[in-house]
């Protein structure tokens, strides 16, 4: 009987040395677990912030070459200047790297200061119905001007406190470009754009309080925006600019030829100073990276500030096809 007492308690004993181990098992197990799952992390959290970094390192590089620019584009013939119509150019840092995209806001469309001429012939070039244009461009001018009386195809305040949510026209300048959603006949798609159709976003601006266009920096779409364009003139002012900096109307008179005259209230050459700037810091041979926008305000000849800046930022650009239009 007394042994049969001790096998019992002996039984009972290894049992509880099986579940003890179990439990230790199990902790051991979830503690290795979520070792492992920090570890991950800290190695995302970390290429992360170092694909941060490379992308600051391309604003950074990007302002540095603007200022480079402005200084040296009418002294040095040789120097090596970066374009500002949206080129792609790379640098390297250790095991990263940068793409990085100037963009001359002077080259977009200032929606507070465009004339009803320029955006009714630029929203055509996008698809958009010449009905729905004139809809959109003299709304865009009741939108930004003063008073409450209407264009023929725009609206003002009566109109938009008919709708289900009413609010009234604001009257004055446009602070976004996203603020365009609240003006009559602009819809999400227009704005942004769908699968293989650009939206009008990528070619305005509210940086600028430009009236022209800059024939440097102009995308085709916005030059052909321009009273007496043609596509071929198009072509030959962007074939032109990409060996040469367009500085003065002179240069490019074999070009334009008689539309000189019709051509001349609304282009120009210069800057006016803003610059959006995109850029994407990769690790190593990844293909997916870091994007940072901004746009800088560049202040006599050492100072800047930016006027946007959005970190991180949306993108489908990836290193290989930085050659796209993504944005």
């Amino acid at each position: 009987m007394q042994n049969i007492c001790i096998n019992s308690q002996r039984g009972i004993a290894l049992l509880l040395v099986l579940w003890a181990l179990t439990v230790l098992m199990a902790v051991v197990f979830s503690f290795a677990l979520l070792a492992r799952t920090e570890t991950h992390s800290t190695i995302s959290f970390k290429e992360g912030m170092e694909k941060k970094y490379f992308a600051q390192a391309g604003i950074e590089r990007a302002i540095t070459e603007i200022h480079y620019r402005r200084k040296n584009l009418l002294l040095n013939e040789g120097a090596e200047i970066w374009k500002t119509d949206r080129t792609p150019y790379d640098g390297r840092i250790g095991d990263g790297q940068y793409v990085v995209r100037i963009t001359d806001e002077s080259g977009k469309l200032d929606i507070n200061a465009v004339s009803d001429i320029l955006l009714k012939n630029f929203l055509p070039a996008l698809g958009i119905k010449n009905n729905d244009a004139e809809t959109i461009t003299d709304s865009i001018m009741d939108w930004r001007d003063a008073d409450e009386l209407h264009r023929l195809y725009g609206a003002e305040s009566d109109y938009y406190m008919s709708l289900t949510n009413p609010y009234k026209a604001k009257n004055a300048d446009f602070d976004a470009l996203e603020e365009l959603l609240l003006v009559r006949g602009v819809t999400p798609e227009i704005l942004y754009g769908t699968t293989g159709k650009k939206g009008i976003i990528d070619f305005l601006t509210v940086y600028t309080k430009n009236n022209r266009v800059n024939l440097n920096s102009a995308p085709k779409e916005v030059l052909m925006a321009v009273p007496g364009m043609t596509p071929e003139i198009a072509d030959s002012i962007i074939s032109y600019r990409q060996n040469k900096e367009i500085r003065n109307m002179q240069e490019i008179l074999h070009i334009i030829g008689d539309a000189n005259n019709i051509m001349a209230p609304y282009i120009f050459t210069g800057d006016t100073g803003a610059f959006s700037i995109e850029s994407i810091g990769y690790k190593g041979s990844e293909k997916a990276g870091y994007r940072i926008k901004a746009v800088a305000m560049i202040i006599g000849d050492n100072n800047y500030q930016y006027l946007y800046y959005k970190s991180p930022a949306s993108t489908t650009w990836t290193w290989g096809n930085e050659g796209s239009d993504n944005n």
